[in-house]
């Protein structure tokens, strides 16, 4: 089945009780971490439905907006917005998460929290247009993937008034439907688009998916093969089949002592983790 994950949805107001700063969207995080016997475990940490957003801030013309939210045992996240006379985009991604939070965090090695910062890649939008990103986003750093997906947000919202002007993600072409948020079986990840429609006018079948070799390797030894062919089954109101092909799939992921992990990007929105 598919993970149902907490929407967050953000509200930031000026002064004169006017929204200044406005987001709704949806995230979770994948994070390895060591453990005290010297060997890594993968988590999942989810937001919960009690989410705060204190310390979020307007911004204007000299000062960044900050989206900030709180949630879980001393987890948090923020991304500052700036502007241009024009434009406005996403800076920096702060997120911070504690490992004393036993839940999420067995045996955790390292406690206390732990902050990385990544630079936000999202393009500059246009003034008074709110920016749309439905696919699914991903940010890699220091041992931490950040997923996003169904991302509405507006910064420095003029008059208090969330604009109807879309300006949409490079990911969401106008033959997209709404990214499947991701799934989970362990630690596993898989978001999907939708193919483009077949210009026949029945249903078009889809082929056994072809056989793909991944490998891994811890310094000069493969530590991990896997041979499979794979195919993602989406149930949806139109059930939707999706062939992942090897030609074009990258692998990537890591070994440790007692447990690996495969993680498979087809490029084209799609990460399966094993």
């Amino acid at each position: 089945g598919f993970f149902q994950s907490y929407a967050v949805e953000v509200d930031v107001k000026d002064a004169s009780n006017a929204t200044c700063l406005y987001a709704k969207w949806m995230m979770r995080f994948l994070i390895k971490y060591e453990t005290n016997s010297s060997d890594y475990k993968n988590a999942s940490l989810n937001l919960s439905s009690n989410v705060t957003h204190n310390g979020s801030v307007c911004g204007n013309d000299t000062q960044a907006a900050l989206l900030a939210v709180q949630f879980g045992e001393g987890h948090s996240w923020s991304v500052n917005f700036t502007k241009s006379n024009e434009t406005y985009q996403g800076d920096f991604i702060t997120f911070t998460y504690n490992t004393n939070d036993t839940a999420v965090f067995p045996d955790a090695k390292r406690k206390g929290p732990i902050t990385i910062v990544v630079r936000d890649t999202m393009r500059p939008v246009q003034l008074n247009n709110v920016f749309v990103c439905h696919n699914a986003d991903f940010f890699e750093a220091e041992n931490v993937t950040q997923i996003f997906w169904n991302v509405t947000v507006q910064a420095f919202v003029q008059n208090g008034t969330i604009s109807k002007k879309e300006s949409r993600c490079r990911a969401d072409a106008p033959t997209s439907a709404p990214t499947v948020p991701p799934t989970i079986a362990n630690v596993t990840t898989a978001s999907t688009t939708t193919l483009s429609p077949s210009p026949t006018t029945g249903p078009r079948p889809v082929e056994n998916p072809e056989t793909g070799n991944y490998s891994l390797k811890s310094g000069n030894k493969t530590c991990l093969l896997a041979t499979v062919g794979l195919q993602l089954n989406v149930s949806q109101d139109k059930p939707l089949l999706i062939n992942i092909n090897p030609k074009t799939t990258s692998a990537d992921g890591t070994c440790g002592n007692t447990t690996a992990t495969l993680k498979l990007n087809d490029g084209n929105s799609t990460l399966i983790g094993f």
